[in-house]
């Protein structure tokens, strides 16, 4: 534990270019770190020596001979490394005499009171040390560069107190022309007075509402680092009083619309982005802006609602027409994500895309709403062929952008794969990944085309494809390409043959296909074949999302509990933990399971990738944030 308080203490000494000292001991001296501060690569060999003996916590040695390189170069780099390590050996008056020999020769610098009030209370006078630092803060002259020259010297000592005083009364000598919000926010946040931070940060607003950008930017560091969500809570409830004694000032709503997308809490956010649009009539901008946020996030029902609020501003609205269109692609992904639609809905929502179709036309604008028809019909109404007959029509709409012909290319291929002509799939693939070879929409070709091979157990030619899309420069698409990639390492057989991994493909490709019986008979042959193969767990996964998608949850909680419970030291346990928690919030209703669910994957398994979504639903099921 003291090597790793150092360590951090030698972040502090870069920063600032000294040792710091903390303030909960005043009658001892700061343990020093045995790293010195970042020196010229040039230095001497002297110096390096130097160096090294501080690093190694050899103070004598280095006191003596920082002194000499002091004498022959009185740097501030030789001074500070000097007294330190003559603080270090209690060489207390040899110090103090370093010091005020330092303040004569700069007597302008308060900041060398501030070594010297640090010096004394090391030697145990701490009334001699803080009248010191009184003094320095006293003799400060109404110039921005010397009080926060002054305030770091304090803040580099873990002074925290003195700091804040510095910038305080900085303020008053700067007639509050310069009013050092941001300097007193960060040590506030130094000192875990987390209200006074948020207060320096509402305060700047006040000031400068420009620099509405650099305050998120802080606060977003702040409150990211919360991990029992104290900092968050505290923020909501200081800007809520802030919104309350100053209705009228729009940037504490303009803060509030801001956090509560950051929380992912879209139903305040849209309340908020509804009073901001109506104030300053907007139009709509901010609203579909939201909407298009929300349901990128799968909160269907806000993204539909504010889609809706757009389009009640009647036809004439500039966002008419997309909106339209993108309440259509939502409601799309609301329903076919829902476990439980009808067939019923999945015609209504057809008739819907007909009519939007038939009032704007194809065309460019309507594009989206081509490609999200076709997947409609294919994968869920039994009508590829009508699918395929419009895609091919939307290919040669004329002026749409090579992208969007891309695209309609992707799902088109998509379907004829869906529909059992993966060659004819793999051509559309590789043609728009020829032509976007070092873009995203080249990488999703990429990947399609190695899915494809891996459905029809060119194992080795995946992986090389895998191979390169593990560098992708979209990270969902590196995510799905390294688990791919290691599905197929990790379940090649003793025999170097995949047989197991084979079957498992094939299961897969009917999955794709929407076959799920005959999915879940392949599955079930795995484990009967193959009863002690790595992949178990992974055929258990599989069988766990079919169950989902056809709305037998409480068949798949039994084989997802059965996973967690054999596999639960394998790669998919955090997956099916977080798979649990979702099943029993929102299909269950069974809140305090999902809660134990989250819980254990939190403690059990804290490098996921879902422990940050995990963490902010067992807030809300335990009721943080709510009044």
């Amino acid at each position: 534990m003291i090597c790793i308080l150092k360590y951090e203490l030698i972040i502090v000494l870069i920063i600032w270019g000294v040792v710091g000292f903390s303030q909960d001991k005043p009658k001892k001296p700061v343990a020093v770190s045995k790293y010195p501060a970042v020196q010229n690569p040039n230095t001497s060999a002297e110096s390096k020596l130097a160096a090294q003996y501080y690093r190694n916590q050899e103070y004598d040695k280095a006191a003596g001979l920082y002194e000499k390189l002091y004498e022959e170069n009185p740097t501030y780099v030789n001074y500070t490394y000097y007294m330190y390590s003559l603080v270090q050996i209690n060489e207390y008056n040899k110090a103090e005499k370093l010091v005020k020999k330092r303040m004569k020769k700069f007597s302008g610098k308060p900041r060398y009171m501030v070594d010297l009030g640090y010096v004394y209370i090391a030697a145990e006078e701490s009334a001699k040390g803080k009248k010191q630092f009184e003094n320095a803060i006293n003799m400060l002259k109404p110039d921005k560069r010397e009080i926060t020259d002054l305030a770091n010297a304090f803040k580099s000592k873990r002074e925290t107190d003195y700091s804040i005083k510095t910038y305080e009364h900085g303020r008053k000598l700067l007639n509050n022309s310069y009013p050092f919000h941001l300097e007193l926010a960060a040590v506030y946040a130094q000192a875990q007075k987390y209200e006074k931070m948020f207060d320096e940060y509402f305060n700047l607003l006040e000031y400068d509402y420009n620099l509405v950008n650099t305050v998120q930017s802080k606060l977003q560091t702040a409150l990211d680092d919360d991990p029992d969500n104290t900092k968050n809570e505290l923020f909501r409830k200081s800007l809520l009083k802030r919104i309350q004694r100053n209705p009228d000032d729009s940037y504490y709503s303009e803060m509030l619309l801001w956090f509560a997308v950051q929380q992912k809490d879209f139903e305040t956010a849209f309340i908020q982005a509804k009073a901001l649009d109506k104030r300053y009539r907007e139009e709509g901008q901010r609203i579909f802006s939201l909407a298009q946020l929300s349901g990128s996030n799968k909160n269907y029902d806000v993204a539909i609602e504010a889609y809706n609020y757009i389009i009640d501003k009647g036809e004439t609205n500039v966002l008419y027409l997309k909106s339209k269109v993108a309440l259509l692609n939502v409601l799309l992904l609301k329903i076919t994500e829902s476990y439980s639609y009808t067939p019923e809905e999945l015609l209504e929502l057809e008739d819907n895309f007909k009519a939007t179709l038939n009032e704007f036309g194809e065309n460019p604008a309507t594009l989206s709403l081509i490609r999200n028809m076709a997947h409609l019909q294919a994968f869920y109404l039994n009508n590829a062929q009508n699918a395929i007959l419009m895609l091919n029509k939307a290919i040669a709409i004329r002026n749409i952008t090579t992208q969007q012909r891309a695209g309609c290319k992707l799902e088109l291929a998509d379907i004829l794969l869906f529909s059992g002509e993966p060659w004819e799939a793999t051509l559309l693939y590789s043609q728009v990944e020829k032509s976007f070879k070092h873009e995203p929409l080249g990488h999703e070709a990429k990947f399609k085309n190695a899915m494809l091979t891996f459905y029809i157990g060119e194992f080795e030619w995946a992986k090389a494809q895998l191979d390169v899309l593990k560098a992708a420069t979209s990270k969902l698409i590196a995510n799905d390409a390294m688990e791919l990639y290691l599905l197929i390492s990790d379940n090649m057989d003793v025999d170097s043959t995949y047989t197991a991994l084979s079957i498992y493909s094939k299961a897969d490709l009917l999955v794709f296909q929407h076959k799920n019986n005959d999915a879940m008979l392949v599955l079930d042959s795995i484990i009967i074949l193959y009863p002690g193969h790595p992949i178990v767990d992974e055929v258990l996964y599989k069988k766990a999302e079919i169950l989902l998608s056809t709305g037998k949850f409480h068949d798949a909680d039994t084989v997802l509990q059965q996973l967690t419970t054999q596999f639960s030291y394998d790669i998919l346990a955090d997956n099916a933990l977080f798979k649990l928690g979702d099943l029993h919030e929102n299909y269950l209703n069974n809140q305090t399971k999902a809660m134990e669910y989250y819980q254990t994957l939190l403690t059990d398994y804290p490098g996921s990738l879902f422990t940050v979504e995990a963490r902010k639903r067992y807030r809300r099921l335990r009721g943080d944030g709510v009044d």
